[in-house]
């Protein structure tokens, strides 16, 4: 199948229910599917070629969100841009992977500007919510346009999407994601989190990120996609107990913002489903509380650009381990792998490590990506002994479940010893003062590097270094505390909410030859 046609077996099913909601618009999935149509033959009669890129960029929107499936109607690879991102990186994703075509929202006309400067291979720009000139709003782009349906065919293997990697330890590159993948990745989703009546999404996170990626498995369910602009803790509580929520996809961070907010006991969450978090490692502390004030509907995923979203899965049955000394510590655990992919604990030489042993987490079937684009180096590099390396440092246990204990390249090395920064940080996260907090390795002339912690308070929180000090030495002992705190105002952070490591880090290595 492709990937349009899992929203067209919601649009078959609940062509009157809502599918698109957002401020001031409400499209049934026949009023989409109509749009999506129009949107595709334009595309097609102004020169989209099958598998050649178009992007959109814009917050959660509506009238953006449509862009997307019109796009993936017309045969075109959807590129996800994060208008948060740096212009020139997103300069960069457009250019390395030779769009054709860039809906953007009027809120960034600059940053299109320079992209139409800067980028040779784009065909056109479309403004999504008004005129800009030259550039069309999408209304008027539109005028005249076929209401004719479009079929463009597509094989398992050809291009869905054009997805930026991660980009925080470098520049992104394109992970060419097939049709294949997606239904692989849909596969996944639906045998994981099953549901007996259309869900309710909340897009609150991005949905150029793990957002718009669950949306294709729910769609296909007749899912209604409720967007807001942005991840305001207050906001997204307002929106779960107003539309009846019961899917949500947020990062940590933001959970964490949320369960620090004065009237977060005040919301009705009885609808939530699947409170899923994802992208970074989560305080097994502050789940315990978002447990109780959420209730029983968190649910953990593990994956990556490159093998999107559930590589492994831990459900909300498994999270009520609370009180049982057992299993308490599968809430470290990002689950067990899913139906539709294998995961693997590889060590250095290529060899598959037994329980309790730690090594690179590694991953291989249809869900893994085509390669990177036009980058044939990095895809052999990520692809070796036949598996998909994730960068990831963890272990699985004698059940199956996996941990994740660092990425490959966050190791510390302090005295000959290696140091994983999340076993600090979850000591450091479960103090009732910190909000948030990033372990790192600075220069240290006696142990090579030395660990850091750079600590961000809750606006009410209050702790000093000495205290912080002490409380993670009498949990940690001695070697793994940090030898030094500082406490900043905010955590520098990603586009989708991850604390940039590499930022803070390189802070305290300028000037130097060497980098560990």
């Amino acid at each position: 199948m492709r990937l349009i046609d899992f929203f067209d077996r919601g649009a078959a099913l609940f062509p009157d229910r809502p599918c698109l909601v957002g401020a001031g618009i409400s499209l049934s999935f026949r009023e989409t599917q109509r749009r999506t149509h129009r949107i595709a033959s334009r595309l097609i009669a102004l020169g989209l070629q099958p598998q050649a890129g178009a992007a959109v960029m814009s917050p959660n929107d509506a009238d953006a969100f449509s862009c997307i499936l019109g796009i993936l109607r017309a045969g075109g690879a959807w590129m996800p841009l994060n208008a948060r991102n740096a212009v020139e990186d997103n300069v960069a994703i457009l250019g390395d992977n030779e769009c054709r075509w860039l809906f953007y929202h009027s809120s960034f006309a600059a940053a299109a500007e320079e992209m139409r400067a800067k980028v040779p291979t784009l065909l056109g720009l479309v403004c999504v919510d008004r005129p800009n000139d030259p550039d069309p709003d999408l209304a008027g782009w539109l005028e005249g346009a076929s209401d004719d349906p479009v079929y463009v065919p597509a094989g398992p293997h050809d291009l869905a999407s054009i997805w930026p990697s991660g980009g925080t330890t470098g520049r992104s590159k394109g992970v060419m994601l097939t049709h294949l993948n997606f239904a692989t990745m849909i596969a996944n989703f639906i045998t994981s989190m099953p549901t007996d009546e259309p869900p309710v999404h909340l897009i609150a996170a991005p949905m150029t990120h793990a957002a718009g990626c669950i949306s294709f498995p729910l769609l296909a369910q007749g899912a209604t996609q409720v967007l807001i602009p942005s991840a305001d803790a207050l906001l997204i509580m307002e929106s779960i107990q107003r539309h009846r929520v019961t899917t949500l996809f947020l990062p940590p961070t933001v959970i964490y913002m949320m369960l620090g907010h004065p009237r977060v006991r005040e919301f009705d969450y009885s609808s939530l489903k699947y409170f899923v978090y994802a992208a970074a490692p989560m305080s097994a502390q502050k789940l315990k509380e978002a447990l109780e004030v959420f209730g029983p509907a968190m649910a953990q995923t593990f994956g990556q650009a490159e093998a999107p979203m559930l590589c492994t899965f831990l459900s909300p049955k498994e999270h009520l381990v609370i009180g049982d000394p057992k299993l308490e510590k599968r809430l470290m655990s990002c689950g067990r792998s899913t139906v539709f992919a294998q995961v693997e604990i590889m060590d250095d030489e290529g060899r598959i490590l037994p329980p309790n042993e730690k090594g690179e987490i590694v991953v291989r079937g249809a869900l893994v990506m085509k390669g990177y684009y036009k980058n044939p180096k990095a895809t052999e590099e990520a692809s070796r002994f036949g598996w998909h390396h994730t960068g990831d440092i963890g272990f699985k246990d004698e059940d199956g479940y996996f941990y994740i204990v660092d990425r490959k390249r966050d190791m510390i090395i302090s005295g000959g010893f290696n140091l994983y920064p999340s076993e600090i940080e979850q000591v450091i996260w479960s103090h009732p003062a910190v909000q948030d907090c990033a372990v790192i390795g600075v220069p240290d002339e006696k142990w090579g590097e030395a660990v850091k912690a750079v600590v961000q308070m809750k606006a009410d929180g209050k702790a000093t270094v000495e205290e912080l000090a002490a409380f993670c030495r009498e949990r940690l002992g001695g070697m793994k505390t940090p030898k030094s705190f500082e406490i900043w105002d905010q955590l520098p952070r990603s586009p989708v909410g991850k604390v940039l490591k590499r930022t803070i880090r390189d802070r305290f290595w300028v000037g130097r030859e060497r980098n560990v």
